[in-house]
């Protein structure tokens, strides 16, 4: 399944909201330098939704805060 995150690098702490079925808003406390953040974004989600953290991958949006990320079912 695709998701649509919105990216919230060096909070204050790291959240989850789901927002509706495809969009959540993430945040984490890594700063979006050297993809650090997004590294931190798809293990938030493997968490949430109880996968390994290779089953969570970033599609699009690499540089910017609107992320598309595939999340597979774990086998």
């Amino acid at each position: 399944m695709k998701i649509f995150v919105k990216a919230k690098p060096s909070a204050r702490e790291e959240n989850v909201e789901k927002l509706d079925e495809t969009h959540f808003v993430v945040a984490v406390t890594e700063p979006p330098v050297k993809g650090l953040a997004n590294a931190a974004i798809a293990k938030a989600l493997a968490r949430y939704f109880s996968v390994s953290s290779v089953s969570v991958r970033l599609v699009s949006g690499f540089s910017s805060r609107q992320k598309i990320f595939e999340i597979r079912e774990s086998i």
